[in-house]
């Protein structure tokens, strides 16, 4: 399997990125390549040092870089050079079966839906994140912060999305479906959560199980995929890693809070786009490096990307 890696995206690039790779191709199969995109000497010169065999990877050497500040559809347009408008090519053109980055969000966005492109009948794409929950495993939250105000009908699509990908990645086989919201009761809430609500309701290829209350998202008992618009779905993933770094920063060790660090995850995979892209955490470091690398060889493994896919275009599982 060939993926790709934006090693100048994020905070701490190149330095963490390239620490990420190596910790990575301790933990791939043999016939896993790692396809890296950016400065091209320096990148050889970390792998030379620390006696990575070169047989295991393949050095894209890109000229430009796309910063964090950079506005997101100029920076694609001008800058064909970079290693995220190269990642993208390379994945459009079958070279690589996934791209990640931790590199400027926007532009990973622009990227996937303008070189890539929206999955047909998808109406917009939604990220997802996983959400600890009380059972030890995951559950699943989306949209996460793409699109802050959503229409109920592209809700809906998010709770399709999430159905498949806890059924094809996370292995639950019927999952349970809620859509966050202020109060349980079928009233309550905006008027996009109530028309959401019925629609939800009235779709009988999705476990609805109605409005889902804050202090139930992470109750494997009741709920498995929550569905929200991004501004609130970014808003409780934030707050979420905010608990892990109080914890840690006052001492205090927990089993469950652990979870909430985001190193575990290693990034948010973008749903609704025909091939499997992930978006990583500015600040991420070496082990989150390696789990997004991690995630999205399982991601390619289970074809979700595909399964969504021929879902909105067929009608199909």
């Amino acid at each position: 399997m060939n993926i790709g890696l934006d090693i100048m995206g994020g905070d701490f690039a190149p330095e963490q990125t390239l620490k990420g790779v190596v910790l990575a191709l301790n933990e791939l199969s043999i016939k896993d390549k790692l396809f890296l995109f950016g400065e091209g000497d320096l990148i050889l010169e970390h792998l030379i040092r620390q006696k990575i065999n070169l047989d295991r990877v393949e050095v894209i050497n890109c000229t430009q870089v796309i910063e964090m500040g950079d506005e997101p559809i100029k920076a694609i347009k001008e800058k064909s050079d970079s290693g995220i408008f190269k990642g993208f090519e390379y994945l459009k053109n079958d070279i690589i079966g996934s791209f990640v980055s931790a590199g400027n969000t926007g532009a990973m966005m622009a990227g996937a839906t303008q070189v890539i492109g929206v999955s047909d009948g998808v109406m917009r794409p939604g990220i997802s994140s996983y959400y600890p929950n009380n059972n030890g495993k995951n559950n699943l939250l989306l949209d996460v912060g793409l699109n802050p105000d959503t229409k109920p009908e592209v809700l809906v699509q998010y709770a399709h999305m999430g159905k498949m990908f806890a059924k094809h990645v996370m292995g639950i086989d019927n999952p349970k479906v809620g859509l966050l919201n202020i109060g349980s009761e079928k009233s309550k809430g905006t008027a996009t959560t109530k028309l959401a609500y019925s629609l939800l309701d009235a779709d009988s290829q999705i476990n609805f199980i109605g409005n889902i209350e804050g202090g139930n998202i992470h109750n494997a008992d009741v709920v498995d995929v929550i569905v929200c618009n991004g501004f609130t779905g970014n808003v409780v993933l934030k707050q979420a890693e905010s608990f892990y770094k109080i914890l840690n920063e006052r001492n205090i060790a927990d089993s469950y809070f652990d979870n909430y660090n985001y190193e575990n995850y290693g990034g948010t995979p973008i749903l609704g786009i025909p091939k499997p892209v992930i978006v990583g955490h500015g600040v991420s470091n070496d082990i989150a490096i390696k789990n997004m690398i991690l995630l999205s060889k399982k991601l390619v493994e289970s074809n979700i990307s595909g399964i969504i896919t021929k879902h909105f275009s067929y009608g199909t599982d």
